[in-house]
């Protein structure tokens, strides 16, 4: 059974699109955490804040800070490496922190 062009690394395969769909969802996430930061600073600033809840959104924007940085060099590394750039544990598990830390952050502040 031959597999359709296009499919499975076939002769119809275009490696180029695939790091453009990833570049893009890393575009789309730093986005999403953009405005989760946003909403947190926010959150602080209306009313009377807490100590906590300033140290709280104070750490949300630097959880932020760090996912951008990792964001940002890994769309870096798919515009301009040739073919497959693998993705670093250490950088894949400093996004997945900064991105539950933020959400921990993020939900205290509303509690």
């Amino acid at each position: 059974m031959s597999v359709p062009a296009g499919r499975g690394g076939g002769p119809g395969r275009d490696p180029g699109l695939q790091p453009e769909r990833t570049r893009l969802a890393w575009r789309r996430t730093t986005l999403s955490g953009t405005v989760a930061a946003v909403l947190a600073v926010k959150t602080v600033l209306h009313g009377g804040a807490s100590a906590s809840q300033i140290v709280a959104g104070a750490l949300c924007c630097g959880l932020w800070l760090g996912f951008l940085a990792v964001a940002h060099r890994r769309i870096r590394a798919l515009a301009t490496g040739p073919g497959r750039v693998p993705f670093t544990p250490r950088h894949a598990a400093a996004a997945a922190l900064c991105t539950v830390a933020m959400a921990v952050c993020g939900a205290a502040l509303i509690l």
